[in-house]
């Protein structure tokens, strides 16, 4: 039977159980052994984090090649209008590759979102907007690199989601274990 362990992780927590520099890490939040990342977030990103102790699980989560859809809330600096959105919606060519269709919506800040520390920057003459983003792939950076595409530089970037897995429930900092054959590849968490 499989472990999995969903975390709301907070900024400044690396996807790891060693710190590194001024990064904290996991095992400030997880006492639970023998669970590994499925899908890394970078410190500076928030949100929901899944570990599990089941090798295959973990693929099934972390591979693009399985198209989990995963969900964030992006708080950007600016407010972007339908054309600039549409761009993200066709495909963006990033860099180094074109990022996938996304799923792309404004969005009111979330309901019952707890402070960022440190805050983001706030200038007072440039506004910012919360858009809703789903894709199903995660490069390095990705999101970030989304949005700074079309002009709009993230402040702000939490995981809302994995699959049918949410933050529902979990205040920042907190996990909640589960024991079960939980994830199929359409991304439903089953009991």
């Amino acid at each position: 039977m499989s472990r999995l362990v969903f975390l709301n992780k907070p900024y400044g927590v690396l996807s790891q159980f060693t710190p590194e520099g001024k990064w904290r890490a996991l095992d400030e939040f997880i006492p639970v052994k023998n669970v590994y990342v499925a899908g890394r977030l970078d410190a500076d990103s928030e949100g929901l984090l899944i570990l599990t102790d089941d090798g295959k699980l973990q693929a099934k989560i972390a591979d693009p090649r399985h198209k989990l859809e995963k969900t964030y809330w992006v708080q950007v600096e600016g407010e972007p209008d339908e054309v600039a959105l549409e761009k993200l919606r066709a495909g963006i060519k990033l860099s180094d590759f074109t990022a996938l269709p996304a799923k792309v919506r404004l969005i009111d800040e979330p309901p019952g979102l707890w402070q960022r520390d440190p805050p983001i920057r706030f200038r007072a003459a440039i506004p910012t907007s919360w858009l809703e983003i789903r894709i199903r792939e995660g490069k390095n950076r990705q999101v970030r690199r989304m949005t700074a595409a079309i002009g709009y530089p993230t402040l702000r970037l939490i995981r809302a989601a994995i699959g049918a897995a949410t933050l529902d429930g979990l205040a920042l900092g907190q996990w909640r274990q589960i024991e079960g054959n939980y994830l199929d590849l359409q991304g439903t968490f089953n009991d």
